[in-house]
């Protein structure tokens, strides 16, 4: 091995040490037998039966888990039709529509949102969070979407058209299959994107609707001893995301590949 070699291999091992140790830490310490995330002191599950016992965390769980699979299966439908749009009529106005609320701060989105539901007179809570996550999440799958149809080879459609398909049976039997891996990441994505969402839901959230991410904030912000919980149930949403990764590569093999 060169010296260059050792070099790029080094810092590719800095760069993943970087993404990954932070993450081994937090499952670390959600056995860590101790209030403070300072040293370990041994090993237990006590944080995992708290956590399990906790009906607030396990409230603001369940309305996250909730808010993210509608948000994923309408942002998915809309932004996989938004997607098909700007691909196929290449209408300027149209991507400045979809893309604009991935493009600006979150910050402003939020307070945007916040300040159009006071003006509809809406009553903030879940369905204000789901809305706004919906809002945001369809131009992430729009974008996914559109590069997994520019990459499409068109002809397939238009020999499904000569040989008398309707354009909504080429879109069903050709088009969708060959996008299907470009829809399936962007579901996971909204989806994904939904249930870490701090800001938007901050501003867009009423009395009493709480989710994982504001609970594990109000935590953390104040009394340290709650953090091997809050260690706990980031650990679990560790693990959901990672199994969702691994359903979609046994049930759809090519679905996160490029090709």
């Amino acid at each position: 091995m060169n010296k260059v070699s050792r070099w790029v291999w080094g810092a590719a091992i800095g760069v993943y040490a970087f993404l990954y140790l932070p993450l081994a830490i937090v499952v670390l310490f959600s056995f860590n037998d101790s209030n403070l995330n300072a040293e370990w002191v041994g090993f237990t599950l006590k944080w995992y039966v708290m956590l399990f016992n906790d009906e607030v965390m396990l409230e603001a769980a369940l309305n996250t888990l909730g808010i993210g699979l509608v948000t994923c299966v309408v942002a998915t439908v809309l932004g996989t039709l938004a997607g098909y749009a700007m691909y196929k009529w290449r209408l300027r106005l149209l991507p400045v529509l979809v893309l604009t609320p991935i493009a600006i701060p979150e910050i402003l989105m939020g307070v945007s949102l916040l300040i159009f539901f006071v003006m509809l007179n809406m009553t903030l809570g879940l369905v204000s969070i789901t809305l706004s996550h919906i809002a945001f999440c369809i131009g992430f799958v729009a974008i996914v979407v559109r590069s997994r149809l520019q990459g499409m080879d068109e002809s397939l459609v238009e020999a499904a058209r000569d040989l008398g398909a309707s354009p909504a049976m080429a879109f069903r039997k050709i088009t969708l299959p060959l996008i299907m891996p470009g829809i399936i990441a962007g579901a996971l994505m909204a989806f994904t994107l939904s249930i870490d969402d701090f800001v938007i839901s901050f501003f867009t959230a009423g009395v009493g609707s709480n989710t994982l991410p504001l609970e594990i904030y109000s935590r953390v912000k104040v009394p340290m001893k709650l953090n091997p919980e809050v260690n706990a149930v980031s650990t679990l949403l560790m693990m959901l995301t990672l199994s969702l990764i691994l359903i979609v590569s046994r049930v759809a093999p090519n679905a996160l590949r490029a090709e």
